[in-house]
């Protein structure tokens, strides 16, 4: 079980890293007991609530809008749907750069991840220091140690993969610093290395409770920061460890891969039917930011993600918001990229990760009842002619019912070229990704949400051996990796294709004290309606056996794209598989900025980005907050220092 309580005190500790307290007075000599100064930090129990602490900064990239608009955005995967409050950061536009203004309060600010990581990145100074000192001769001290230096590099791998160079800071600071400089890339991911491999080092090969770091977390981690240093983005000065480097990747995910198992279904990672259930617990998840329903754990940030990928859906006939449906922020829209990457007849995975049926929760008049089916969306093919409008009413019947149903999509209809994309008519109707959709929080309008944010899962790990072969052109052992992954994404012998969950499950009585209800949750999904075939139960399989015959679905991402070399050719079905694996898990815009694909994808499946992306956008602006804060020689830069402090094109 997790340690709530430890961890309520971590938080604490979090909050007294940014300040210093008086604990007396010219006119009173007391003992406070209940403030704390930085002293505190050097005992027994501050270092272990310090340990503690460091957790919270995992969570960043669910807290908020920034962890998607710095990592979805601008990608092949997603557009803005219905609300822009970040659209700066998908459409590249003249907005996006070292100061951003803010459309509201919700958007993400240039500085909101820089600001963070260093946070965490201090945190972890302090810890080092303290924990390392002679005197200090906890039991825990390696493990506390090796989690300090996890943080640092896992941090400083989060911001050389977003800004390249960056300034190495690896003692804490106890006043105001205003004098740094960059380090290059080549440094910092130097700096990454050492850090990680002193975490692999130190920290226990088993956890001694879910969500903590682990020997495997640190390996999986190493095996990411050595394909980031050999991968395009660096190529100006990594030849001479590139190929050392694809091995060390592969050596560290091998290891993962040997402690760590696929779960047996994919749609097990995203059956959250409670907080803290069996679905947190699976052996493919190597680490996860850890939320629970306990209030005093939940800090200023509970998980949020649920909000950001769903549509809309309330003011749609027979339907009103609910618990299990989610409260739709519409950010996020599913791109025809992501509707044409899949195998649809034969991949699982579109199907278990995005939703496309729901059912009648507010019904009106006789006819319909709840639970009906009431919204559906249709991901069929170019060619089909069933369809007349993109959006229909009452011209489809729901087969178990014989009823019509009240709304249908249709992402391809009769009479519109192949190049059209219907469903782009709405920026605010979709099929959502839902890997996570949470039914587990306790009012229709709650943002706060309880389920744990995946961090890194072996599936992962086993594209990036895949990624590691095929920089060592092995090309046919890279595809046994590959395989192994879409082996699990694959229909089983007598499997229900129909068969769909969602997080929204986890809204049901007696959780969290719900009473049930009227619910739009719908364990069902379009797959026969989409692909209009005769049902089926018969196993599929999607082994690749050649290079040189992939999926039709990767040869016509290929062609588009223009590449023929066998190296381009497999780059590109890796990082076509990592979306069918992992779409919206808060990777691809590093992954397509280092492997310097990004202007391709973007131009080629992102409307709003097409206009603008180029290469200078393979990295992030350094924050102008920054900027005019840092000094040198006690003096404030000059312009021509801003800019030479500065990333290209900013």
């Amino acid at each position: 079980m997790k340690k709530y309580n430890t961890l309520a005190k971590g938080l604490l500790v979090a909050i007294l890293l940014g300040y210093t307290t008086v604990s007396c007075s010219d006119f009173l000599d007391e003992e406070l007991t209940t403030q704390r100064d930085t002293d505190y930090l050097k005992t027994p129990e501050g270092i272990e609530s310090l340990a503690v602490g460091l957790y919270y900064n995992l969570r960043f990239d669910f807290g908020w809008e920034w962890g998607f608009a710095t990592t979805n955005y601008g990608t092949d995967e997603f557009r803005v749907g219905g609300d822009g409050s970040n659209a700066m950061w998908n459409s590249y536009d003249g907005s996006f750069n070292s100061m951003i203004t803010a459309v509201n309060v919700n958007t993400a600010m240039a500085e909101t991840l820089w600001d963070n990581m260093y946070t965490g990145i201090n945190s972890a100074n302090i810890l080092i220091e303290n924990a390392s000192s002679e005197s200090y001769t906890d039991a825990n001290k390696n493990t506390y140690l090796g989690e300090a230096h996890f943080l640092r590099g896992y941090n400083y791998l989060k911001l050389v993969r977003q800004y390249g160079g960056v300034p190495l800071k690896l003692v804490p600071s106890t006043t105001a610093e205003r004098e740094f400089s960059r380090a290059s890339a080549e440094e910092v991911l130097k700096q990454v290395i050492d850090d990680l491999t002193q975490a692999y080092q130190l920290l226990p090969a088993s956890p001694s409770m879910t969500g903590k770091m682990t020997k495997y977390a640190a390996a999986h981690f190493l095996a990411k920061a050595y394909l980031t240093r050999a991968s395009e983005i660096n190529d100006s000065w990594n030849s001479t460890t590139k190929q050392s480097d694809s091995q060390m990747a592969l050596q560290y995910a091998d290891e993962v891969i040997g402690r760590h198992q696929l779960a047996s279904n994919f749609s097990e990672l995203w059956n959250y039917t409670d907080p803290d259930g069996a679905n947190e617990l699976l052996d493919e998840i190597i680490l996860a930011a850890q939320f629970s329903s306990i209030k005093s754990t939940l800090g200023t940030y509970g998980n949020q993600t649920h909000l950001y990928y769903l549509s809309q859906y309330l003011n749609l006939p027979q339907m009103e918001r609910d618990i299990a449906g989610g409260r739709e922020y519409q950010r996020l829209r599913t791109s025809y990229y992501m509707y044409n990457v899949y195998d649809m007849v034969n991949d699982s995975r579109f199907w278990k990760s995005f939703k496309t049926k729901y059912a009648v929760n507010n019904p009106s008049g006789d006819y319909y009842e709840s639970g009906d089916l009431s919204i559906m969306y249709v991901i069929n093919r170019p060619g089909d002619t069933r369809f007349s409008n993109v959006q229909l009413s009452d011209e489809v019947k729901y087969e178990k019912t014989g009823k019509t149903i009240p709304t249908v999509f249709a992402a391809y209809v009769k009479g519109r070229a192949e190049s059209e994309f219907p469903l782009y008519d709405f920026t605010n109707r979709f099929p959502p990704l839902s890997k996570f959709i949470d039914g587990s929080r306790e009012a229709i309008p709650d943002g706060i949400g309880y389920r744990d944010g995946i961090l890194a899962r072996v599936a992962d790990t086993y594209l990036l051996a895949a990624e590691a072969k095929i920089r060592l052109s092995d090309y046919s052992g890279a595809l046994s990796y590959i395989n192994k992954v879409r082996d699990r994404a694959a229909y089983k012998s007598g499997e229900n294709r129909a068969a769909y969950c969602d997080g929204g499950a986890a809204y049901h009585e007696g959780s969290l004290g719900y009473k049930k209800s009227a619910t739009s949750y719908m364990p069902e999904n379009s797959y026969y309606e989409s692909n209009n075939i005769a049902k089926t139960t018969e196993a599929t399989s999607l082994t690749v056996s050649s290079i040189s015959s992939l999926p039709a679905e990767d040869e016509t991402i290929i062609k588009k794209l223009g590449y023929s070399t066998d190296y381009d050719r497999m780059m590109c079905f890796l990082l076509n598989e990592r979306s069918r694996e992992l779409c919206g898990e808060f990777q691809r815009w590093e992954d397509l900025a280092r492997t310097k694909t990004l202007v391709a994808r973007a131009t080629a499946y992102n409307p709003d980005a097409a206009k603008n992306v180029d290469d200078h956008h393979c990295l992030r602006p350094i924050p102008q907050k920054y900027l005019d804060s840092i000094q040198k020689d006690g003096k404030a830069l000059t312009s021509e220092e801003k800019k030479a402090e500065q990333n290209p094109g900013y």
